[in-house]
């Protein structure tokens, strides 16, 4: 510790002098490393990429293919049970808009809005008897992010970086790529490190604006060199004094790790974000071919490939430099016209586009990971808050869904090709109902072919031995090759 300040105090004039000194040193290597010191468990990863569709995707419209609802399409929706929804969404029985084909030697139906994902279908694991426990976004969006449903708790990413640490300590271990157009429901608290080290929350980054990752670097011209190293000097100077007269505080060890990690970033990520040295053909393969292009003002299919496809391959980038968890968001919070999943209104208006452009970038990254060897290794997992009613609301949209919906899941160890648990005829409910899939299960199953088992990653806060899982959660052995 008093070697990095001794750094600090010698860095010079600029923070990227400050970085390659501390790139030498062994200190901030070890401070890299996680609270699990000895894996529970031989791993099958070591990196995640969630894939989280913000407003609540339509599983029915997707990935569920309900011959039920084709054939009684307009009759009037019988549960055969009182169902509560969100708003008024019991309308008649209402089938997708989209075709359902067969893809893949698994002969997996999926819908023709993810048709490219199609050729990915027998690496992916699909669970359609998701449960959730709301039908409000923004406990249902905590709920999946951080395993409860209220604000306060960890973010899956900051839990797996806080248990396992770096792999590269010039970028941060747990990034965020929200939706180009704002944060879906609760923004940061998603994936917030709450009660654990600071240096575990995600750093959000925005590929498409001037300055991507907020802070990083002063605009052009506001500091001089010579301000730059005067700052430094006098930050030293306060902390030598801080450390003096507190000498059991870890929160400037902390405060100065973090500095650390921003003057390396300011080496690293921006050769992370560059796509310029991208082969054309990687480009055209994420939708990313049309550089300048101009859309209309109506959601269209080609402006969400654009932007879900560069998030996707500037994902592969920073997975392939060392970053442990990479979330990609799609879609924003509430507002009109949608611009977000939460297709209330229209079904094929919203998820079309969205969906389209979804399926292009994730595809790609699917098979740019599996080509360069990292999908062995990286776990990819797709999911949203909650699904949405067979029955229709409006004579084209849907209602909220708390009651099943669909993950999916491919890479580092998951058996492809296979689907682990139903929902029923209707996609309303789970098949078997005493046996749903939660939230809990999949985390417990990340965590498990991380080489972590989810009941011994715990930290003490108020009281209890909080967990990711909670007091719930079992491994899926159907899910693991």
């Amino acid at each position: 510790m008093h070697s990095r300040r001794m750094f600090l105090q010698q860095s010079g004039s600029s923070f990227g002098a400050l970085a390659l000194a501390m790139m030498l040193q062994e200190e901030a290597r070890a401070s890299t490393a996680g609270a699990v010191q000895v894996l529970h468990h031989p791993p099958k990863a070591k990196r995640v990429v969630q894939l989280f569709m913000g407003g609540a995707a339509s599983h029915v419209d997707l990935w569920d293919y309900k011959p039920q609802l084709e054939r009684h399409h307009g009759e009037k929706s019988d549960f055969g049970e009182p169902v509560e929804t969100f708003q008024n969404g019991l309308g008649p029985w209402m089938k997708s808009p989209f075709q359902f084909s067969p893809y893949g030697q698994s002969g997996k139906m999926l819908s023709e809005v993810v048709a490219p994902l199609g050729e990915c279908v027998d690496d992916m694991a699909f669970v359609h008897n998701m449960e959730g426990k709301t039908g409000v976004h923004s406990q249902a969006t905590y709920l999946q992010a951080t395993g409860f449903q209220r604000p306060g708790f960890p973010g899956m990413g900051s839990w797996i970086s806080y248990g396992l640490g770096a792999i590269n300590e010039d970028l941060p271990t747990f990034v965020v790529l929200p939706d180009h157009r704002g944060y879906a429901s609760n923004g940061p608290k998603n994936w917030g490190s709450a009660f654990l080290p600071a240096s575990s929350q995600g750093t959000a980054i925005f590929p498409q604006r001037k300055n991507p990752i907020a802070d990083l670097s002063a605009p052009e011209g506001f500091v001089t060199a010579e301000g730059d190293r005067d700052g430094l000097t006098l930050l030293n100077r306060m902390n030598r004094r801080y450390q003096e007269q507190r000498e059991g505080d870890s929160r400037l060890e902390a405060r100065i790790r973090s500095y650390e990690l921003a003057a390396r970033m300011q080496l690293s990520a921006p050769a992370a974000l560059d796509l310029s040295g991208e082969p054309k053909h990687i480009l055209k393969m994420y939708g990313l071919d049309q550089p300048g292009a101009t859309y209309p003002d109506i959601i269209n299919p080609r402006e969400e490939a654009e932007y879900f496809g560069r998030k996707c391959l500037i994902a592969r980038r920073l997975l392939e430099r060392g970053v442990r968890f990479v979330q990609i968001w799609s879609g924003n919070d509430n507002g009109f016209p949608r611009r977000n999943w939460d297709s209330h209104e229209d079904i094929e208006r919203d998820h079309g586009p969205l969906a389209r452009g979804m399926a292009i970038g994730t595809a790609a990254l699917i098979k740019d990971l599996k080509q360069r060897g990292l999908l062995d290794d990286t776990i990819v997992l797709w999911t949203t808050e909650f699904g949405r009613m067979p029955s229709s609301q409006g004579s084209r949209g849907r209602d909220h869904n708390p009651y099943v919906f669909t993950n999916w899941l491919c890479g580092g160890g998951i058996r492809g090709g296979v689907t682990c648990g139903e929902s029923d005829e209707w996609g309303y409910k789970p098949l078997d109902r005493d046996n749903p899939t939660q939230v809990y299960d999949i985390h417990a199953t990340i965590l498990h072919l991380l080489g972590i088992d989810h009941k011994r990653l715990t930290v003490r806060h108020d009281g209890i031995d909080r967990r990711l899982t909670d007091v719930h959660g079992h491994v899926i052995p159907g899910l693991i090759a």
